[in-house]
């Protein structure tokens, strides 16, 4: 670590550098800000430096978000000795690379999801992560749904075989953000910089908590995509794409809404649907799982929730549980407020900060790691393939 101890003399300073600093950047950083204050950490983070290409912004950013510094080359950075661990949270155009000289330069790496624009990008990266292991330097992906206490919950029911054998799973992710046409380009939409639309960006989620809590792959799939609306406003700020800033209207290069069938390996069946088109819809993330014995559901719009059904209760006063799952032997839950006392958005990745540096400590590989993030890239991958072939099947190998 780039520091003995901490002020205290008590724990060993993680030195932490974050590339990027716009949504999901402000949300890493508020996590480092708030895991140590909550839990009791083996490792105490240092925000050391923040990374951006504008050089007012940037510095704004680091003071806005507590960073102690702000630089606009990410790859001085990445050269720090006093930097530990690369936190990106670029779009996904720069994942690789990024992740990858840090990796070769000693650095633990957590990179947000998608992992990658494409498969090959994303096994580059898991290849330079296995190297990396060998010197005790981790990579994670963020996949920050997974630390949802009730989400953890669900995959401890179904692990521990509350529902018998998995036979169904519905998982779809709805937003509304791009429903109006006048909503105006941005990277997002742009395929060179991030690979793909609701695909890539929502639905990636989907097929990892669907992955994580069964815990079973998906081993085959059939998909649509769709585009929309395929000319949007070029805002004033906008480059990337053809026209003039601020002029016009640009091409929506990516899809605006996906949905596939998939195989599980167990031998179960799934629905994914990902969309930025459902009017309504804000970030609803919505997961059903069907089993020989029972039934779990959860919906992110309400996330504190975990619905469970048991169908070897009496029939008579058998139904859907509600729980309310922030009671203190609940995942998470016990190091927050009383119980009922809601958790929300920015929790999980408290959560996720925390997970990772326990298993930093531990010398442990910490999960979802590049491999993981590489299996849902496959899934990505195929549905695309599906999609292009007129939805064809696809089998994962």
């Amino acid at each position: 670590m780039s520091e003995r101890t901490d002020e205290h003399g008590a724990r060993p300073v993680l030195g932490v550098g974050l590339v990027g600093y716009a949504f999901m950047g402000a949300a890493h950083s508020q996590a480092w800000r708030t895991a140590p204050r909550f839990f009791d950490l083996p490792l105490t983070p240092r925000m050391r430096v923040v990374a951006g290409r504008d050089a007012r912004a940037v510095r704004a950013a680091a003071d806005r978000l507590g960073w102690d510094e702000a630089v606009t080359s990410w790859q001085e950075l990445v050269k720090r000795d006093d930097v530990d661990l690369v936190d990106i949270c670029t779009p996904g155009d720069t994942h690789a690379e990024i992740a990858i000289a840090a990796l070769e330069a000693g650095k633990h790496v957590l990179c947000e999801k998608p992992l990658a624009n494409s498969v090959a990008e994303a096994e580059a990266m898991v290849a330079a992560a296995a190297q990396a292991a060998g010197e005790g330097v981790r990579a994670m992906v963020g996949f920050t749904y997974r630390r949802v206490p009730a989400i953890q919950l669900a995959r401890r029911l179904v692990a521990e075989g509350r529902l018998g054998q998995v036979r169904h799973v519905r998982a779809q992710y709805l937003q509304d953000w791009i429903a109006d046409p006048s909503a105006p380009l941005s990277w997002r939409l742009d395929k060179a910089k991030a690979g793909s639309g609701a695909l890539g960006d929502i639905g990636a989620h989907v097929v990892d908590l669907a992955q994580f809590v069964t815990g079973e792959a998906v081993v085959g799939v059939s998909g649509a995509l769709e585009t929309f609306v395929r000319e949007r406003p070029v805002p004033a700020s906008f480059s990337g794409l053809a026209g003039e800033a601020g002029e016009g209207t640009g091409p929506v290069t990516v899809d605006d809404a996906a949905v596939f069938f998939g195989r599980l390996a167990g031998g179960g069946l799934a629905s994914f649907e990902a969309t930025r088109m459902a009017w309504g819809r804000k970030n609803a993330i919505r997961l059903e799982v069907n089993g020989s014995t029972g039934s779990l559901a959860f919906d992110f719009e309400d996330m504190n929730l975990l619905h469970f059904y048991d169908a070897e209760e009496d029939p008579e006063t058998a139904g859907f549980r509600r729980i309310v799952v922030t009671e203190p032997q609940h995942p998470y839950a016990g190091h927050w407020w009383p119980p009922g006392h809601a958790l929300g958005y920015e929790h999980a990745f408290t959560h996720q900060v925390v997970d990772l540096v326990g298993d930093l400590a531990a010398g442990r590989q910490p999960t979802p790691s590049f491999a993981d993030g590489l299996a849902v890239q496959r899934v990505l991958d195929a549905v695309e393939r599906s999609a292009a072939a007129g939805s064809g099947w696809v089998a994962l190998t």
